[in-house]
């Protein structure tokens, strides 16, 4: 039998070229500014592989404390590719999914952000209202509503 070492999965990183902005739209979404800090050196650049490197980040967690976002502004070295307009069936992260009491409260809340509907809200079975936006940045994120 194969030993499991994984305890948790402990945060979803995105690099943003505003993290304010980002900070807004995800309080905005209901999560929590956590804590914001600049890490540089080279020890972080070890980690990641890029060297002597400064990053400005935040953490954002859900309401119950469960979940994590990392908001990444990387001030060395720059950016050197930019995914943020990737469609949904583009390889590799794509987006973060999150569950809110009323989607379309939240739709409207976000929408005076500049968060736009990718399609629309489509309803599955009678378990979930869906949908995907993009927010700041054309962050893609999916929206869920359990119905009960």
């Amino acid at each position: 039998m194969k030993k499991n070492n994984l305890l948790r999965m402990d945060n979803v990183g995105i690099v943003v070229e505003s993290l304010d902005e980002a900070i807004s739209f995800f309080v905005e979404l209901g999560l929590n500014l956590e804590g914001r800090a600049t890490i540089e050196g080279e020890w972080a650049g070890h980690v990641t592989g890029l060297g002597n490197q400064c990053v400005e980040i935040a953490m954002m967690v859900t309401p119950d404390g469960h979940s994590r976002l990392e908001l990444s502004r990387f001030i060395n070295p720059s950016v050197i590719a930019d995914h943020r307009n990737a469609p949904v069936n583009a390889f590799g992260y794509l987006r973060a999914m999150f569950t809110v009491v009323d989607i379309d409260d939240t739709l409207a809340r976000l929408h005076k952000l500049g968060a736009q509907l990718v399609g629309e809200v489509v309803q599955y079975q009678d378990s979930y209202r869906l949908c995907y936006i993009r927010g700041p940045e054309g962050i893609l994120i999916g929206l869920a509503e359990q119905l009960n």
